[in-house]
Parts: structure tokens; C-alpha cells; sequence
């Protein structure tokens, strides 16, 4: 049960992520301090927020469900994240570094129109507040029953102390909460497995067990486009998705913008995938540690009809000795304060420099800070509505994730190489490219609609149809409207 000592526990972590936001702040003298940490950041925080901004609560209780479910294929995933790196490294963290941007969606007004910047920072707001309410919902349904609160209250724990440090500290706090966060994310990760893996007998034990059971599973050359557990969907398709998230997304170009040059950002990209590979190993093989204890050695036994996704929450509440409960609950605060504070702050941002385009002034920082609150409100809100809606929380976040995704990246890529197209042009083929899913994809909380193409293609290519639609159509549009009907209509 969750006793004195977890609390205690709890309680000195949400302390200290307020008192290093309150700390961070004492250095933001200018709105550029607050936003970009004064372009002086060190490489190897940055890295580490990257990865702590990629990793969610999701991941701490999705991935080892998912094992004890399945096995360890999605690892595949880190081959996606390895080619994006490459790509991102060398297209993206230079253009955007070279243009002198500010914001992710500057470089867009640049090559096309403000419009273009604008409808481009209203698309990227609407997906980061959706994932953020449902990054945030997720965790609660774990985390109401653990410490015995309704869900509602677990969401208010985790997105007020969130706005708090984010208010006041800004990007420094962000970045810093983001590395204490990773650090109790991962140590409460390699505590939970070392006690599994003493439960066994070992590791040698637990890799034998976890391999006769197929657990430890992880490739399949399969060209099966409907299956995502591949290396084609898992790995390669899902790069796209990859390169769409490290290279367009407000909360990884700020963070690139944060370095004092490009060698320093590219670094810090590359440092978030190595931590990225080792929290996959890591928490695949908490999964598979979690099937071999309880299916195979039969350590203790589960309760009849217990979901596999409250199978690693049963484990934290009735395994792991006082304190390290309330460690565990802490990661997983952790991982969803580390969300919503990278997503808020980034939505700062991007509602003053991309949506109202205002130019940076003394009340710059001011007006920001009232868009940080305000974000923050409506992704708690969110997470409400998440909670009244029926559904999987991960399909629907997946469907967010490629309607929108999929058409920034064509945008990024178009104002890369295609300059010369109308904003008419640009707009008609990301509208197209979002509306192409709705072929593949049933509409979240629209229960009654069936696309005509359901299950021909797995989740992991939405963002690569959506873009490639986008694309195409755009340079359709321009080469075949004439330019004096687009002049008229305008």
C-alpha cells in the first residue's frame, strides 16, 4: 500500500521541481532568456530534456504492458529514431539555425506567407493540447487508484505543479525539472527491474524464461503493411513519424535554438536517442521481467481479470518496499509533469511569435507567460474531456499524432525545397493531405464512421501518407491553377 514514507517521498520531488523553477528564474532578464535559456544552454541538458520530453507516462506503463502482452517487436522503433537523427542533423538543425528564427514556424512566413506561419503554429497548437490532455489523462487512471484520490484530482497534481515552474522559470526551469525528472524517471525504471529480476533469480534466469516465452522477441522482416510490429512500419516507415516530431515540432527546435551553435545541437539530438535506446531496453525488459514473475515463476499471483495494462501498477503497489512505491509514482509524475511543461511552454511561444506574430518587446515576456497559464488550463481541460470520452486513449492519440504531424512536415519540406509554390497551393495540399487519413482512419469519438479502407495500412503510416498527399497536391494545385484565378479568389 501507499504509506507515509511514499508520500514523503512524493512530496519532497513535487518540492523540488517547484524550487528549481523558482531557481531557473532568477536569470531570465529578457524574453529571450525565458524562451530560448539566452541561446547558452549546455549540450548535454538539452539531450536530456529532449528524451524526457519524448517519453511519457505512456511509456512507463504502455511499453512493459505491451510486453507482458505481446513481446518486444515495437523496439524496432529506435532503427525509425536512428534514421531521423540523420536527417534531422543534417536538413533541418542547420536551416532552422541559419534562418535565425525564433520559433519553429518563423522559417515558414519566410518562404511562404504569414498565413502559411500561422495556420502551421494553429494545427501544431491544436495536436500538442489534445496529446497533452490525453498524456496527461493516461497516467491518472493509474495513479487515482494508487494513492486513493479521484482521477480528477491525480490530473490537477501533475498539471498545476507543472504551470507553476513553468510560469515562473520559464525554458531554464524546463530544461533542469527535465533532467531531475529523467533521472527519477529512469532510477525508479532500474529499481523496479532489479527487484523483479532478484525475484527470479537473476538475469541469466529472466533472459532464458523471457526468450522460451517468446518475450524477448524483437524482429520481424515481415512486408505485411497492415501489421505495425515490422521493421518496414516499426522502423523504417516510422521514421517519418520521427523526422516529423525532432524536426517541426515547437518543443524540439526550441531546444535546438537553446545551443550556442548547430555542433551543440546536433549533439543533444543525438545524446536523446541514446538515452532513448537505453529507457526502451530498459523498460521492454521490465516487461518481460514482469511476465517472467508472474506467468512463468509464478513469484505471487495476480488477481483474476486483471487488465494487462494494470498488470506493472499491481506490481508498484503490492511488490516494491515503502519508499520505492512512492519513488515509482514519482517517474510517473514525472514523466507526465515533463509533458505538460514542454508543451505549455512551447505553446507560449508559439501563440505570441507564430500565431499573434508579435514582435519581442519588454511585454513580450509578460503576455507569454499569461499564454503558458492559459495552455495549461486547457490541456487539464483535455484531459477532462479524455476522461468522459469512451475509446483507446492510444488510438486516439495516434490519429491526433498523424492528421497533423504528417502536414508539417510536408510544410517543412516544401519551404526546404519548393519555394516558389503559392500559399493557395501549400494550404489546399496540407488541407488534402489531413483529409486523407479519414480514408484509412475511423474519427475519434465518432463512433458511427467507418473509413472504406480501414486496416489496409498500420498506424505508423499515417504520417508518411498524409505527408506524401500533402506534398504532391500542393505542387498539383500550383502547376495546374492558374496563377490569375488564385490572384482573384485572394
Amino acid at each position: 500500500m501507499f504509506g507515509a514514507i511514499d508520500w514523503l517521498v512524493l512530496a519532497v520531488y513535487w518540492c523540488l521541481s517547484i524550487f528549481i523553477g523558482l531557481y531557473a528564474a532568477r536569470s531570465n532578464r529578457s524574453f529571450k532568456d525565458y524562451m530560448l535559456g539566452g541561446s547558452s544552454m549546455p549540450w548535454i541538458p538539452v539531450g536530456i530534456s529532449l528524451i524526457a520530453t519524448s517519453v511519457s507516462a505512456t511509456t512507463l506503463l504502455g511499453v512493459p504492458a505491451d510486453v507482458f502482452d505481446v513481446d518486444m517487436t515495437f523496439i524496432m522503433t529506435n532503427v525509425g529514431s536512428f534514421l531521423s537523427i540523420l536527417v534531422v542533423g543534417w536538413l533541418f538543425i542547420p536551416r532552422l539555425r541559419k534562418s535565425g528564427a525564433q520559433s519553429a514556424y518563423e522559417i515558414l512566413e519566410k518562404s511562404f506567407s504569414r498565413s502559411v506561419r500561422r495556420i502551421a503554429a494553429v494545427f501544431y497548437a491544436m495536436h500538442l493540447v489534445l496529446r497533452t490532455g490525453i498524456l496527461l489523462f493516461a497516467p491518472s487512471l493509474v495513479l487515482a487508484p494508487i494513492l486513493q484520490i479521484p482521477v480528477w484530482a491525480a490530473i490537477l497534481i501533475s498539471s498545476v505543479a507543472a504551470i507553476i515552474y513553468t510560469w515562473y522559470g520559464g525554458f531554464k526551469a524546463v530544461v533542469w525539472t527535465d533532467v531531475m525528472q529523467f533521472v527519477v524517471f529512469l532510477g525508479g525504471g532500474i529499481f523496479a527491474l532489479f527487484v523483479l529480476v532478484n525475484g527470479i533469480g537473476g538475469f541469466g534466469e529472466l533472459s532464458t524464461l523471457a526468450s522460451e516465452s517468446g518475450k524477448s522477441h524483437w524482429f520481424n522482416a515481415s512486408l505485411d503493411i497492415s501489421n505495425a510490429r515490422t521493421l518496414l512500419s516499426a522502423g523504417i516507415v516510422y521514421a517519418v513519424l520521427e523526422i516529423a516530431i525532432r524536426g517541426c515540432d515547437q518543443q524540439f527546435v526550441q531546444r535546438y535554438l537553446s545551443c550556442k551553435d548547430v555542433k551543440a545541437a546536433n549533439r543533444s539530438s543525438i545524446l536523446s536517442m541514446v538515452l532513448g535506446l537505453a529507457v526502451s531496453l530498459l523498460f521492454y525488459w521490465l516487461g518481460a521481467a514482469l511476465f517472467v514473475y508472474y506467468k512463468v515463476k509464478n513469484v505471487s499471483p495476480l488477481p483474476e481479470n486483471l487488465e494487462v495494462n494494470d498488470v506493472f501498477p499491481y506490481f508498484i503497489v503490492n511488490s516494491l518496499p515503502s519508499g520505492l512505491t512512492g519513488l515509482l509514482v514519482a517517474a510517473i509524475y514525472a514523466a507526465a509533469m515533463s509533458s505538460i511543461s514542454s508543451a505549455i511552454h512551447a505553446l507560449g511561444n508559439t501563440t505570441e511569435k507564430d500565431i499573434l506574430c508579435k514582435a519581442v518587446g519588454q511585454e513580450s515576456m509578460f503576455r507569454t507567460k499569461l499564454w503558458i497559464v492559459l495552455w495549461g488550463v486547457c490541456g487539464t481541460f483535455a484531459a477532462f474531456v479524455a476522461a468522459s470520452q469512451e475509446g483507446s486513449l492510444l488510438k486516439n492519440a495516434l490519429f491526433f499524432t498523424g492528421l497533423f504531424t504528417g502536414p508539417l512536415l510536408a510544410l517543412f519540406l516544401l519551404s526546404f525545397f519548393a519555394t516558389y509554390l503559392r500559399s493557395f497551393s501549400v494550404l489546399t495540399g496540407v488541407v488534402c493531405g489531413m483529409l486523407s487519413l479519414l480514408l484509412f482512419n475511423g474519427i475519434p469519438f465518432i463512433q458511427q464512421y467507418t473509413p472504406p479502407l480501414n486496416g489496409v495500412f498500420s498506424w505508423p503510416w499515417n504520417p508518411l501518407i498524409s505527408c506524401t498527399v500533402s506534398v504532391w497536391l500542393a505542387l498539383c494545385v500550383d502547376f495546374v491553377v492558374p496563377r490569375k484565378v488564385v490572384d482573384e479568389v485572394a
